[in-house]
């Protein structure tokens, strides 16, 4: 029997997280779910883990891999394997904060057609799953528009929509899934094709909790210099459409953010000078680029003051 939502739930080597990520989801409200959990070729006893679950509760469909396949690659076969209507990632070091969590996302999605992808406040917790804060970008409302928030997004070089534990989207909109090119913003470049085919919400209570911690996959994804590529790549891909609609002066803003966050990289010492010099001279102009540093501080100082 197909149900309405399917629940992918990627692992490797998080076993000490497992049973709250898995009880989280066994307690919601809502239960017409599959749960689909795939194993990455863990080292761990995240196996046994799950089958422990997975035999008290037959909407648990355990896979595992033969050969790691990497984190992207295994969020597209979690997509192979959903049958549902609905698609809920939960990360398995992450965990689901209200138990009508899938309630109030499926009820969003049920009661507006025109909506493609819904996503919450979370709580940011630490390894122990105290709450540290709360992250929150948008305040609630059904029917944001699509394409707006994917301009916000570019202009701010900011994932505010979340991480694939706080959204639910409509599985038809997903086209091939997950774009290989990217690894650190590879959930964005999703919601952004998302969101192309349909409108936005937001649910102001935290739903889900987001766990940092050493071992996760962002902490790893920002000691990886070469990930700074992907934010021009995204530019590339998006800031042409026609539905972004930006002045000359924001437009030359949303290049300039990746290109100084290169030249942070240098400044905490990350990267060479040689290294952080050569890679905006990749993407910018290098003497625009000192020219506009000052104005970028001003006019990044200016916009924080109108938001305050």
């Amino acid at each position: 029997m197909d149900h309405k939502v399917s629940i992918c739930m990627p692992n490797y080597n998080f076993a000490q997280y497992l049973p709250e990520a898995i009880e989280s989801v066994l307690r919601q409200s809502y239960s017409d779910f599959e749960f689909v959990i795939i194993d990455n070729c863990s080292t761990d006893n995240s196996v046994e883990v799950i089958q422990h679950y997975a035999e008290k509760d037959a909407r648990i469909k355990l896979n595992v891999n033969k050969q790691n396949i990497g984190l992207v690659n295994n969020l597209n076969l979690c997509l192979q394997k959903a049958h549902g209507d609905y698609i809920k990632f939960l990360f398995s070091d992450d965990l689901l904060a209200s138990e009508k969590a899938l309630e109030q996302m499926v009820t969003v999605l049920d009661a507006h057609e025109g909506i493609s992808l819904v996503a919450s406040a979370r709580n940011v917790i630490d390894y122990q799953s105290a709450i540290l804060k709360i992250w929150s970008e948008y305040k609630g409302k059904i029917g944001y528009s699509g394409t707006k928030i994917i301009q916000d997004c570019l202009l701010e070089q900011k994932n505010k929509i979340g991480e694939p534990s706080v959204v639910m989207f409509r599985k038809k909109h997903v086209g091939t899934g997950f774009d290989t090119r990217y690894r650190q913003a590879v959930d964005l470049a999703l919601w952004f094709h998302i969101l192309e085919q349909g409108d936005f919400a937001y649910l102001e209570e935290p739903l889900c909790s987001f766990r940092m911690h050493p071992g996760q996959q962002t902490k790893i994804n920002a000691e990886r210099n070469d990930l700074c590529d992907e934010p021009f790549q995204l530019i590339e891909d998006y800031a042409g459409k026609p539905y972004i609609h930006l002045s000359r002066i924001r437009r030359e803003y949303m290049k300039y953010v990746p290109v100084y966050a290169v030249w942070k990289l240098h400044k905490k010492r990350k990267i060479t000078f040689s290294t952080a010099i050569d890679k905006i001279k990749q993407h910018y102009n290098l003497n625009k680029f000192y020219l506009l540093l000052p104005f970028y501080k001003m006019y990044k100082f200016l916009r924080s003051m109108n938001k305050s």
